[in-house]
Formats: structure tokens, C-alpha cells, sequence
């Protein structure tokens, strides 16, 4: 009997990962996937359990998608991820029809649960054991865009930030060996993929726990040696650990990109101390000077929280100043999300919901100014882009520079009348630009 299956993706790009190799070990069994959950005979969601607004996404989804399994369209239905692995009991009493529940390390088990499911239909709960070693060679199967690709370098977190729910989640830091990585940074390459985007919940600590030592400059080197590969991009490198050596590298590899995702949080250094950060403001202003002396091409994207227990008037002023200050290339903001069974929730001082969300607009308000002064000063420009797809009759395409990541940053509308070809690298000269986004045409 051919088995349809559907499944739903939320949070964050190393769950997508996990969903590209549950998919991967399913269509190796013969699996069939369809885009439609009204055509499947096993619904799945693989969750974020990350702060409330994830959490009550993932319910709303399970809850939607259940109605095709209470009118009979589908048979089983299976929820997955780190909310899974939070409140599997909980879900499993709140939400009877759910039929089985994997953790974040279980995902590789899909097809056995499926099939233990199709044996004695009762409900299973596999998690726990969150930090065991990470499975390698794992099929997997790119979904969405096929020119980009996630390259996940580690597994869990050892910072032991005092708002953050991940360790718990997700384990102890687990670096993946690198001959593992290239291989399959290989592997993408030979199915097609040009943009490689490395993740982990810290990628400058990769190798720290395998190696005894710091190893992305490595393995930056390594992976840039791979025919096909044309973008090497890096994400959530924390800023603590990134030193000159690593800096020089992204410098010097034509094929890294200028583009760096650096979390720092905040910049009061009261505040980065409730946080459990080990970084200062100076620290932090320093890493960014390096940075922009070694690569003055270089995009910094950072992401900061607001409303944090204790967070005075004087800290926030300390942030806006910083952000002036900095003015960084791509920037997010997030109101502080109180989560139990971290340390953060037992700090006196909660910030009120409304203030929060005033801090955030207005740290928002100053960012998109910056924002779009740093796009004016790209017109006349030419950059390479790579064209994501046609969005109008007229020959307008969508693309991302090298200095944009998917999903969570600007966008280039590409005007011209030749016909493009999706995942292709083109030159564009810029000759307008919005906000956050750029407008250009193909030289």
C-alpha cells in the first residue's frame, strides 16, 4: 500500500534539518510525500518549543491539522521536536489523538514508529536521552529551495544563558566529526546546492568537544575546496570565542561570504551578566571593529532581547546608543519571553508585557532608519545575487545578495528582460533601494 505523508515544519533552520532527514529516511522506505494534508495518511509536525509565541504556534498547528485526522482523512498522526520533547505528557493528556511523539534526538526513528504505530496502535512517546552522539549518513531530502542548504556542524549548547531553554532541549554541545560534515557538504553539492549555511546553536565553537580546540576556521577551509559550492554563510557564531584567526579566514576565503550572524543579546553589561553572557559592551565593540578593519566588506547581523528581569531605563538607553552606535547591517529584536525552568524566570523585576513591547518598537523605529541609509549607500553598486524566483510577467525576479540570508533578511527585485534560471548567480548593478530590501538590474 503507498503511504502519503505530510509534514509541517515550525521553528527554527536546524529543525527544518531534522525534517529534511525524516523525509530522507522515509522516501528510502518507499514513502510517498504530498504537499496537501487533506491527501496524507500520516500527518506530521515537527515543533518549536522555544518561548510562548512558539509554543502556542505549534499547538494552533497540531490542533488545525488534527481536523483531517477526526474526519477520517488521515490514520496517524505524530508530533515531533523540542516542544514534543519539553511536554510530550502534557500534550499527550491535553491532546488524546495524537498517536506518537519523537524528541528532538529520536527523529531518526521515524519510520520505526510508524511502524510500530501500524502494529499495535497505541501511543508511543520516544524522547529523552538528549545527549546521545549524533547520528552521521543520514538520507536526506532539500526541501523548499534546492540551491541552498543548512549544513548543521553541531547538535545542544553549553552556554548556559540564563533565559534560554535549549541545553534542555537539546543536550550538551555535540560537535559533528568533520570528514562527516564534508562528506556531506559533498553530497549537497553533487545534488545541486550552491549556498551552504552553516548552523549549530554556536557555530564558533565548533569542534571544541571532539578536537580540543576552536575548528570552523578549518573547517571553513575544507569545505571551501568543494566544487559546486559557490556561498559559504555562518550563523549563530557567538561572540566569545571569535578571535583574529577566524576573522582572517572569512577574509580571505572567496568563498565565505562577508556575512555574519553574531547574537550578542544586549550591551549593558549589567544585563549581559543576568544573562550569564560572557562578553562586555567593550568586548562586543571591539569583535565589531575587528571585524570591519579585517573585512570592510563585511555584514554583521545580530539579534537583541529586550525587556529582560531588571532591565532599567539607563540599560535601554545603554542599548539604543549601541545600536546607533554600531549600526549594524541586520539587525532582529525580540521581547524577552519568560520561560519555566530557566533560571531568568526566578530573577525579581519582571518587565511588563506592554513595556516590552514599546522597548522593541522603539528599538525597531531606530534600526529601519539604519537600515535603509546602509541600502542607499549600495545604489550604484554591483553585487552578486542569487535568483530565488519570477515574480512578475515583466521579467522582475526575486533574488538574495551575498549578503542576505533566506527567510530572515532583505531581498533583491531584479529587473531585466532576459529569462534567469532560479539558483543561478547573477551580477546586478543596484540602482534603488527600500527600507531593507534593493532594486537593481541584471549587467
Amino acid at each position: 500500500m503507498d503511504i502519503k505523508i505530510f509534514l509541517e515544519t515550525l521553528g527554527c533552520s536546524k529543525n527544518q534539518v531534522d525534517s529534511e532527514i525524516m523525509i530522507g529516511i522515509l522516501e528510502e522506505k518507499k514513502f510517498y510525500f504530498t504537499e496537501s494534508p487533506e491527501d496524507a495518511d500520516v500527518i506530521i509536525v515537527n515543533t518549536c518549543g522555544f518561548i510562548d509565541a512558539a509554543k502556542e504556534e505549534s499547538v494552533n498547528t497540531i490542533l488545525e491539522l488534527l481536523e483531517n485526522k477526526k474526519s477520517g482523512l488521515c490514520k496517524y498522526f505524530i508530533a515531533t521536536g523540542c516542544l514534543v520533547e519539553r511536554y510530550a505528557e502534557e500534550l499527550k493528556r491535553e491532546i488524546p489523538e495524537i498517536d506518537g511523539f519523537l524528541g528532538t534526538t529520536k527523529f531518526e526513528s521515524i519510520f520505526q514508529l510508524i511502524s510500530q504505530l501500524m502494529e499495535n496502535e497505541k501511543v508511543e512517546i520516544w524522547t529523552g536521552d538528549i545527549d546521545k552522539d549524533l547520528m552521521e549518513n543520514m538520507p536526506r531530502t532539500i526541501i523548499n529551495q534546492k540551491h541552498f542548504a543548512y549544513l548543521k556542524i553541531a547538535e545542544g549548547c553549553d552556554n548556559k544563558c540564563t533565559y534560554c531553554i535549549i541545553p534542555k532541549l537539546r543536550g550538551k554541545y555535540r560537535s559533528r566529526k568533520m570528514d562527516d560534515v564534508i562528506a556531506e557538504a559533498v553530497r549537497l553539492s553533487e545534488g545541486g546546492v550552491k549556498e551552504l549555511i552553516l548552523i549549530a546553536q554556536d557555530t564558533a565553537r565548533y569542534g571544541i568537544d571532539i578536537y580540543g580546540e576552536y575548528r570552523l576556521k578549518d573547517l571553513l577551509i575544507a569545505l571551501s575546496k568543494i566544487e559546486g559550492i559557490r556561498w559559504i554563510r555562518i550563523q549563530y557564531c557567538y561572540p566569545d570565542v571569535i578571535d583574529d584567526d577566524l576573522i582572517n579566514t572569512i577574509a580571505s576565503l572567496e568563498k565565505v561570504v562577508k556575512y555574519i550572524d553574531i547574537p550578542i543579546q544586549h550591551s549593558s553589561d549589567r544585563i549581559l551578566q543576568l544573562m550569564n553572557r560572557t562578553t562586555s559592551r567593550d568586548q562586543i565593540s571591539n569583535l565589531i571593529y575587528s571585524l570591519r578593519e579585517k573585512c570592510p566588506d563585511i555584514v554583521i547581523r545580530t539579534t537583541l532581547i529586550v525587556g529582560f528581569p531588571g532591565e532599567t531605563e539607563k540599560d535601554f538607553e545603554n542599548l539604543i546608543d549601541f545600536v546607533q552606535e554600531m549600526k549594524f547591517e541586520k539587525l532582529g529584536v525580540f521581547s524577552y519571553s519568560r520561560e519555566e525552568d530557566t533560571a531568568a524566570d526566578k530573577l525579581p523585576n519582571q518587565i511588563d508585557d506592554d513595556i516590552k513591547e514599546e522597548r522593541r518598537n522603539l528599538i525597531l523605529e531606530k534600526q529601519q532608519l539604519i537600515s535603509e541609509e546602509l541600502c542607499y549607500k549600495m545604489v550604484g553598486k554591483n553585487v552578486d545575487v542569487i535568483i530565488e524566483e519570477l515574480v512578475s510577467t515583466e521579467n522582475i525576479y526575486i533574488g538574495r545578495s551575498s549578503f542576505d540570508s533566506p527567510e530572515i533578511d532583505g531581498v533583491v527585485y531584479v529587473h531585466t528582460k532576459e529569462e534567469l534560471s532560479v539558483g543561478e548567480i547573477y551580477k546586478v548593478k543596484i540602482n534603488d533601494a527600500l527600507e531593507y530590501d534593493l532594486i537593481g538590474e541584471l549587467v
